[in-house]
């Protein structure tokens, strides 16, 4: 309540309105390590500054511009994960890469940008990954902007595509299984679609405990546009030349070869250090 009045209405990502929850807004600054008195600073600053139909987006830029302020950079750096990975695009190439570290990083020994040919065609698979004797084929489904869902459509194609490839003539060709990972939502339909074809769909929080962002978390692997202290010209080259890791940033030199200025970067090191854990 504000003022003895209900939350106003605000904006999600896909156009539908709901009450603004504060406890949405202090779990997620939680989550990125705030302390209890960067979230009662930021969610006052919020609660004032909230009007009808704001969108969720307008919140999060806010609560991450407060949350700055109040807190060490790598704290921010963990809440604006999501944002993050939408600035791996504008291709999903770099999507793919990410994707491929986080598996590294759960132990499965990973491929990228792979051709396998399958009983019926040839299929150009983003990442394949091998652990314990099971081979997985992933597909990709890279969103550049929150409000984004895969949908029935992708999931029945990728079903289609790895029921061909269980059957490839070559056992270098086969898969076990075929995944579906995206960085945003899915539709109900997808779900339901998924649950009943026992096809593997992990989306930003999906499963439940187990999407993108736990992996993320227990793997301790940050987008290098997590970090703060980058401009985004520096991430771009960074992701154009195939570094997508902020743990691969700390080394002087390469920040250097990247024109990153001499004066920025040990804020740069340092972030990178305190957000990735190494």
């Amino acid at each position: 309540m504000i003022n003895g009045m209900a939350h106003p209405l605000i904006l999600k990502a896909d156009g539908e309105r709901e009450p603004f929850d504060p406890v949405k807004l202090e779990r997620s600054l939680e989550h990125a390590g705030a302390s209890s008195t960067a979230r009662a600073r930021v969610l006052a600053l919020i609660l004032r500054e909230l009007k009808p139909d704001m969108t969720t987006e307008d919140i999060y830029r806010r609560a991450f511009k407060h949350l700055k302020e109040s807190e060490q950079a790598p704290v921010a750096a963990r809440y604006s994960m999501k944002r993050a990975l939408f600035e791996l695009g504008p291709s999903g190439f770099p999507f793919e890469q990410f994707l491929a570290e986080i598996l590294r990083s759960h132990g499965w020994a990973v491929k990228t940008d792979q051709m396998l040919i399958g009983r019926c065609a040839p299929h150009e698979v983003d990442v394949v990954a091998e652990k314990n004797g099971k081979r997985i084929g992933v597909e990709a489904k890279f969103h550049n902007e929150p409000g984004g869902k895969t949908d029935i459509k992708d999931a029945l194609y990728v079903h289609a595509r790895y029921e061909d490839l269980k059957l490839a003539p070559l056992a270098s060709a086969r898969v076990d299984e075929g995944w579906l990972m995206t960085n945003t939502m899915f539709t109900r339909n997808a779900i339901r679609y998924a649950q009943c074809s026992n096809l593997t769909i992990i989306g930003w929080d999906y499963p439940q405990g187990r999407g993108l962002v736990t992996l993320i978390e227990e793997a301790r692997v940050h987008p290098l546009t997590a970090l703060t202290s980058l401009t985004d010209s520096e991430k771009r080259r960074l992701l154009e030349n195939k570094i997508v890791l902020c743990r691969d940033v700390q080394a002087e030199h390469l920040l250097r070869e990247y024109g990153v200025a001499p004066n920025r970067i040990e804020a740069v090191r340092d972030e990178a250090k305190r957000l990735c854990g190494t």
